[in-house]
């Protein structure tokens, strides 16, 4: 059960980082339609918290202890918190439907939440890493 929570916290680890690159492809396609986000939303709507449930679940059977099992929790909060400073950012918008200064800068956390998603992925992945090879870690 440990290897398969180091795989499994690798790909979350990878998809995570593929959110950047997602994000990036919705901010950057011309003209701006309403598709342009769709991998972005997908892969943070689905994808992620599927992988984040999977990986709070080989933590558990790894018998990780409840600090690492916390630390894969987390996560998923950060998701929940992503999801509502998205629909908040998107929502910030005058009545000509053009985004606002406090609209831009909720859209500014919601980046930030994701690089301190990514980071808590980072260590869960180090730490299931950890537990599977102790003598790596000696």
């Amino acid at each position: 059960m440990r290897k398969a929570f180091v795989i499994v916290s690798l790909l979350s680890l990878v998809t995570f980082a593929l959110q950047f690159v997602f994000a990036a492809v919705g901010a950057f396609t011309k003209p701006a339609g309403d598709d342009a986000f769709t991998l972005h939303s997908f892969t943070g709507m689905a994808v992620i918290p599927v992988l984040t449930l999977l990986t709070i679940l080989f933590a558990v059977l790894a018998k990780a202890p409840g600090r690492l099992v916390g630390l894969a929790v987390l996560p998923l909060g950060l998701v929940v918190v992503q999801v509502l400073l998205a629909g908040l950012a998107n929502g910030a918008t005058d009545a000509a439907g053009a985004s606002t200064p406090f609209g831009l800068t909720i859209a500014g956390l919601h980046a930030l939440n994701g690089i301190v998603a990514v980071h808590v992925v980072v260590a869960v992945h180090q730490a299931a890493r950890k537990l599977a090879n102790p003598a790596e870690s000696a």
